[in-house]
């Protein structure tokens, strides 16, 4: 098997990278991705437009990444071979637990205490029951359900939102664009874990934020697309938003004079929720390779009318 690593990657995160997948694909024969070279598999991880083009024998694209937005958006991609995205138990693990830090930061006061401390501030604030904190998941793919299910453990009213329906058991299951907007009035606590998609871009806006009750927080682990920078600052300068812990941004890394940096209502994470851990990811490339090289179908495959 002829096998190539595509992508934006420094010289120690490509050494990685090459190490675990060589434990997982012992046999495989690694070739540099230049126009007429035969590839079996292409492993990709942000390949810059165009990476692929002109390759022959190309059986299947594997990102080594969860999200394939920017993957999508090159017009120069082989038509007709198959896409898979990176699923990876230990990645939606650590999604998972950022999304609860997130949360019970939020339910706590973590970030009120926080600016207290900086500010030489002695004072108790309300505590609640984290029964009583209402929190949203937006998309229950594999990463929404692992968070979703670690708030339920934690005590959380969870309710979830896809745009298909979903069923799982401790959660309130909401589904559809129609649905939404009544969700998110009821919501005092949102995690953004969806897609980023055509449909799904600028979702936070002004008018949706708006929906959000005073005193509500946003914690975007998705993708920056989703949120209008403006529209969110202007609600939290409002004071209609508590707090935002954003991880994701328009532009990365985030520019040194962005007024999220010193927002005080804001807690700026970079784009580190969730990393992938190359020993575990390789494994699960590997899987997917040896599937279709034996003809059979890869696991997580991207259906391009989706986005995702």
């Amino acid at each position: 098997m002829r096998l190539a690593l595509v992508g934006q990657l420094g010289a120690a995160e490509r050494q990685s990278w090459l190490t675990a997948l060589q434990a997982a694909l012992p046999q495989a024969q690694w070739v540099d991705a230049v126009p007429g070279a035969e590839v079996d598999v292409a492993l990709v991880a942000n390949p810059p437009p165009g990476s692929l083009r002109g390759l022959t024998g190309l059986k299947l694209i594997q990102s080594l990444w969860a999200g394939v937005d920017r993957l999508l958006a090159d017009d120069t991609l082989p038509p007709g071979v198959p896409i898979v995205r990176m699923v990876d138990p230990a990645m939606s693990t650590a999604m998972a637990e950022t999304a609860l830090w997130a949360v019970l930061s939020l339910h706590r006061g973590f970030f009120d205490y926080a600016r207290q401390r900086r500010e030489g501030v002695w004072k108790h604030l309300p505590q609640r029951r984290a029964d009583e904190v209402g929190v949203t998941v937006l998309g229950l793919g594999e990463m929404g359900l692992a968070a979703a299910r670690r708030l339920v453990a934690q005590g959380y009213r969870v309710a979830g939102w896809s745009a298909r329906p979903r069923s799982e058991p401790g959660i309130e299951c909401v589904s559809g664009d129609a649905e939404l907007p009544a969700l998110l009035a009821r919501s005092q606590i949102v995690v953004n874990l969806l897609p980023l998609t055509p449909a799904t871009r600028g979702l936070f806006d002004a008018a949706r934020l708006s929906l959000l009750p005073q005193g509500a927080s946003l914690v975007n682990l998705a993708r920056g697309g989703h949120v209008v920078e403006a529209d969110l600052l202007a609600a939290l300068d409002a004071g209609r938003l508590r707090h935002a812990v954003l991880d994701v941004f328009q532009a990365e890394p985030l520019a040194a004079d962005h007024p999220f940096w010193t927002h005080p209502r804001v807690t700026v994470l970079p784009h580190a929720a969730a990393l992938t851990d190359a020993r575990s990811a390789a494994e699960v490339a590997a899987q997917n390779v040896r599937a279709v090289l034996a003809g059979e179908l890869p696991l997580h495959r991207v259906e391009s009318g989706r986005g995702y």
